[in-house]
């Protein structure tokens, strides 16, 4: 199966929104990627499936598995209620295209021979219910962010990488234990709300996005704040000239325009989906 391609755009209104420049010095207009444009829904689905399973491959390389837990979901585009997951039991850094798990609204295994994670579904399937917007989840115990969730706190906006969540992420502070019922997931989506990740105390990192590329990439970035939130508050501890210096409100929501829409989250992916593809000379696209 090939890769789908990515669009190039050369308009200025769409460099513009992506934060890059125009036009070269001799005033030939540049090309950014943007997301493809398909001629059917099937075609959209293999697009779907490649990237999520080229996810897979980029959490592993970071250290986001641990044993069964952790998972990636994105929903179907022609089966609008139904979403691809991984199998139980498959090492991130073993998942192909023809690997993933399709399920229903119920959790029924629609394709696919293997089980999949009972917390999956009852995460993934309410919060796929609670927002059509949301084409794609991830959820994993990264290390740096489960240690930050203990805190049961938001994010400080310190760095130019934390405004990606500038009032779009929230913390879900009742630890009920492994996620197994759908109650609990619903709890988490109400947590959600309308942003873009939530920090489950006591558990890790939940993110989402119109786009498994755009939730893989939220993912990574918001583990990465965790730590840098660590670091700068073991630093700071009540040591002189170790002040933290906040971002102000008003260059926060501006910078978010710069860093944290959509399409800054899928373009953002895609040096990792490519790195995939050479590294494992496409795999994972079996």
């Amino acid at each position: 199966m090939a890769p789908a391609l990515d669009v190039y755009d050369d308009s200025h209104a769409e460099n513009a929104k992506l934060g890059a420049l125009g036009k070269t010095k001799s005033g030939k207009k540049l090309k950014i990627r943007t997301y493809p444009q398909f001629k059917s829904l099937e075609e959209e689905r293999l697009y779907r499936k490649q990237h999520l399973a080229a996810a897979f491959r980029v959490f592993a390389d970071r250290g986001f598995d641990e044993g069964v837990a952790g998972h990636i979901s994105v929903r179907d585009p022609i089966l609008t209620d139904h979403f691809w997951l991984n199998p139980l039991s498959m090492h991130f850094s073993q998942i192909k295209v023809s690997d993933l798990i399709l399920v229903d609204e119920e959790g029924t295994v629609v394709e696919g021979d293997e089980p999949i994670n009972a917390a999956a579904f009852a995460i993934h399937s309410e919060i796929h219910k609670a927002r059509p917007d949301v084409h794609a989840a991830c959820h994993a115990h990264s290390v740096h962010g489960k240690a930050f969730s203990v805190f049961g706190r938001e994010l400080d906006m310190m760095t130019q990488d934390s405004l990606r969540f500038y009032k779009s992420h929230a913390v879900y502070d009742n630890f009920g234990g492994v996620v197994l019922d759908r109650e609990e997931g619903r709890r988490i989506a109400k947590a959600l709300g309308n942003g873009k990740a939530v920090i489950l105390q006591n558990h890790g990192l939940l993110t989402c996005a119109d786009s498994v590329d755009a939730a893989a990439f939220w993912f990574i970035s918001l583990d990465k704040t965790c730590h840098a939130q660590l670091l700068v508050d073991a630093a700071s501890n009540d040591k002189p000239g170790y002040r933290k210096i906040l971002i102000d409100e008003e260059e926060a929501a501006f910078s978010y325009q710069q860093v944290g829409t959509n399409e800054k989250g899928w373009l953002a992916f895609q040096p990792y989906y490519d790195e995939q593809l050479a590294k494992t000379a496409g795999a994972f696209l079996g």
